[in-house]
């Protein structure tokens, strides 16, 4: 212990010099107490022989400057998500477009007009970004219905939903099927969101069956909402009944009751059209009279994080006027890579929208990319590759029943379990990959890779693959 150095005496070694002067004095100190609280405790352990120690002190300087490279570095990193999720949660579910990229660099990296009126040279607001559009898109769908409705934009779905109950129900109650009491990720469910809007929960049928008559015997004077939560990640099946949406809106406007549907992954098109049946769409509720549907903005948009409500526009205006509003809004940067992903609904550009894209490729098309890649690595030692036929999902609380037929490259390897194969994908450069283990091999689906990514995988193969003897 006398041998170790202070971390002051540490910081004079001619070695840090240059380090000192790039990265400046505080992050040096911290990365030097870090050095030596580390071999410290190896000391104290027990886990170092003199040898050794007198080994450890030389490489301080090293090892002093490996630690502040590594505490500098960003720890939110792209990746390759080869798992065949399209909207993976813990990968950050959609991709945007590029231009919403572009759209969102050009923003930030100057002024805007995010909440001031050209014409007038007043403040304006900054919901008239995205509202535009969305009744343009709700007019080609919905035709003049479209006229009496509004949308606003908070941070995500759930802040939406806390927003419009707060600023509907509040004090009073909300009636809800026991059915839809989910937990919608992360622990967060909907009747602590409810509690904490304020709102009374009033539970009505049972799990697997409600009726519109249990809805009508729930009413009193007391409610406020009628709540419909779309089941959005998970089924149910055989003995279910479930009142049709245009009957629970017939009841709220006989009892002069809004009723809100936290719609929960928020399609903005038709999903029958590329394969995925049973999620409706934004336009399907308000068709059928629904007063606020609320929806997220990186789901089946396919835009940046966002809660999004959209409904009559006397109703939009109220829950806009909560001062709740404000703590749950959104930046420039997510407006801006909103209105660009609209932008393209708008145009029928859909394919541009990368998770529709993923979406809609055909299993032939993936199946030549894989091929393309197990024929690239044929000659490499010790890796087994295959061509499989497969499933890929939508994820991120979306469509739970749908799957999409997909072809994946399996891969195992000489030495090397599926588990510690899958580790050393995800620490391959420059970009980690993330796959998945099935019965023993590691699954790469490439209806989740952008076609750039490709020589990436092939590389990282090659590497791991040319190892003699990668692990034992």
């Amino acid at each position: 212990m006398r041998k170790l150095p202070s971390v002051d005496e540490l910081l004079r070694h001619p070695e840090l010099a240059r380090l000192l002067a790039q990265e400046g004095h505080a992050s040096a100190t911290d990365a030097a107490r870090s050095v030596v609280a580390n071999l410290r405790g190896e000391i104290s352990g027990g886990h170092l022989s003199g040898e050794n120690i007198e080994l450890a002190i030389q490489g301080l300087p090293r090892a002093v400057e490996r630690e502040l490279r590594e505490s500098l570095q960003p720890s939110l990193r792209q990746v390759i998500n080869a798992t065949g999720v399209i909207l993976h949660t813990n990968l950050g579910r959609a991709p945007l477009a590029t231009a919403a990229l572009e759209r969102a660099s050009e923003i930030a990296g100057g002024y805007s007009t995010l909440e001031f009126d050209l014409a007038s040279g007043e403040r304006g607001q900054r919901d008239s970004h995205t509202d535009r559009l969305f009744a343009k898109l709700f007019s080609q769908q919905l035709g003049e219905n479209a006229v009496e409705l509004a949308s606003i934009v908070v941070n995500n779905n759930a802040a939406a939903v806390l927003l419009a109950l707060n600023a509907l129900a509040e004090g009073g109650e909300a009636v809800v099927s026991r059915g839809e009491l989910v937990e919608i990720g992360g622990s967060f469910r909907i009747p602590e969101v409810m509690g904490k809007a304020g709102v009374a929960l009033r539970e009505v049928g049972t799990t697997n069956r409600t009726r519109i008559a249990d809805y009508e015997r729930a009413i009193t004077e007391k409610t406020r909402v009628l709540l419909r939560v779309h089941r959005s990640n998970f089924q149910m099946v055989g003995f279910t009944e479930q009142p049709a949406l245009a009957d629970l809106v017939a009841l709220g406007r006989k009892h002069k009751i809004p009723v809100l549907e936290d719609l929960g992954s928020g399609a903005l098109l038709d999903l029958r059209l590329m394969g995925v049946n049973g999620e409706p769409s934004v336009a399907d509720s308000l068709r059928d009279g629904v007063d606020v549907v609320t929806y997220s903005g990186d789901k089946l948009l396919g835009g940046p994080q966002a809660g999004i409500l959209s409904g009559k526009r006397e109703l939009i205006a109220r829950i806009r006027q909560n001062p709740l509003f404000r703590a749950l809004r959104v930046d420039k940067l997510t407006y801006a890579a909103l209105e660009s992903t609209l932008l393209a609904y708008v145009r029928h550009d859909t394919e541009s929208i990368p998770a529709l894209r993923m979406m809609q490729l055909r299993p032939e098309k993936i199946r030549e990319r894989v091929q393309a890649i197990a024929d690239s690595l044929s000659g490499v030692k010790n890796l087994k590759l295959e061509v499989l036929a497969g499933e890929s999902v939508i994820g991120g609380g979306a469509a739970p029943g749908a799957t999409l037929p997909t072809f994946v490259l399996a891969v195992s390897c000489r030495d090397t379990s599926a588990n510690e194969l899958a580790q050393l994908l995800r620490h391959s450069e420059p970009l980690p990959i993330v796959a998945r283990v099935d019965e023993g091999r590691v699954l790469l689906d490439l209806r989740t890779v952008f076609p750039e990514q490709e020589s990436n995988i092939a590389q990282a193969l090659r590497k791991l693959g040319e190892n003699t003897r990668i692990s034992s």
